[in-house]
């Protein structure tokens, strides 16, 4: 018998391998992420300073959590950065739980954009 926990790793393989088929990279979650809150962005590729890149990955945690309540948008900055709010305290997973978290909300955001595949 297959275990959701085993089923959530192939998909998460699946999500890196196509990743790597599209930008030549088989990122890991801070790599997905950063690619998340690029999409967001939407300023495209670029060079950006390491408080970006942690703005970025942010952005993206924010986005992949709205969807299940955690987050709310709160708007853009001049700059056209989205900021959010925390809508209801995360769950007190330890490490490896807190990291299928979000590989489970990360495949979930990615299936808008390849349905079927996860």
């Amino acid at each position: 018998m297959q275990h959701a926990k085993d089923d959530l790793q192939v998909r998460w393989l699946k999500l890196r391998i196509l990743l790597k088929e599209k930008y030549g990279i088989k990122p890991d979650m801070d790599g997905v992420l950063f690619l998340i809150g690029v999409q967001e962005l939407g300023t495209g590729k670029q060079e950006y300073t390491k408080e970006q890149k942690q703005d970025l990955m942010h952005i993206a945690v924010c986005t992949i959590l709205a969807p299940s309540g955690y987050y709310a948008l709160e708007g853009y900055d001049e700059e056209g950065w989205p900021h959010y709010n925390l809508a209801k305290p995360l769950p007190p997973y330890i490490l490896i739980e807190q990291e299928n978290f979000l590989k489970d909300h990360v495949l979930l955001y990615f299936s808008q954009f390849f349905p079927g595949r996860f």
